[in-house]
């Protein structure tokens, strides 16, 4: 049991240690995130950190469905905040397909992409099938995630572990796909804790 604590904690470091550098790597190549309105004029939230438990939700999928973040306990989940009209949200999208497309079999990864453009799927379904991407899109035009998570500017992405807490946060545009990204979520999910 103490071993398997000590292994929990050594991923749960490691995650908090890549989301810090995610974000100075970020900063120095100046990829700022696109800044929201939601916060506009008054004194801004800070978001949700690594360590909380992560809000739940209920959206709409493309395809009709309901999906509830609490019903995918025992997964991890990849969450993306993002919106179509968003240039840094289509430049980390390919590597959000690679990545996608890594993990895709293992029943225990869940990718969630929670579009906020307001017109919903008029707006979201032509731009995913204009590109092909396959992981599931979720529908929130009325920001309810992003008011949650308290989502500073899109994209913004979340890694939930399997008990519902989140163990990394990267605001700004990533390159989902690289690998050191693909071996701590390998870890995440072979850890079968967190």
């Amino acid at each position: 049991m103490e071993l398997r604590g000590r292994t929990l904690a050594a991923v749960a470091g490691a995650f908090v240690l890549a989301g810090v550098l995610l974000v100075v790597l970020t900063r120095a190549k100046r990829l700022a995130p696109v800044p929201s309105t939601q916060n506009a004029g008054q004194d801004a939230i800070p978001p949700i950190a690594a360590g909380e438990q992560a809000a739940n939700f209920t959206l709409e999928s493309l395809n009709g469905d309901k999906v509830t973040l609490s019903a995918l306990r025992g997964k991890v989940v990849f969450l993306n905040i993002w919106a179509t009209w968003c240039p840094p949200c289509r430049e980390e999208m390919p590597s959000l397909e690679t990545l996608y497309d890594e993990f895709k079999n293992n029943k225990n990864f869940v990718m969630l992409a929670v579009s906020q453009d307001t017109k919903g799927r008029a707006a979201v379904l032509p731009y995913i099938q204009k590109h092909g991407y396959h992981f599931e899109v979720l529908l929130d035009p009325k920001n309810k995630v992003g008011e949650a998570y308290n989502v500073s500017g899109v994209p913004e992405t979340f890694i939930i572990d399997r008990n519902g807490r989140i163990v990394a946060h990267h605001m700004g545009a990533f390159n989902w796909a690289r690998p050191d990204v693909r071996e701590a979520l390998q870890e995440l999910l072979d850890s079968g804790q967190g």
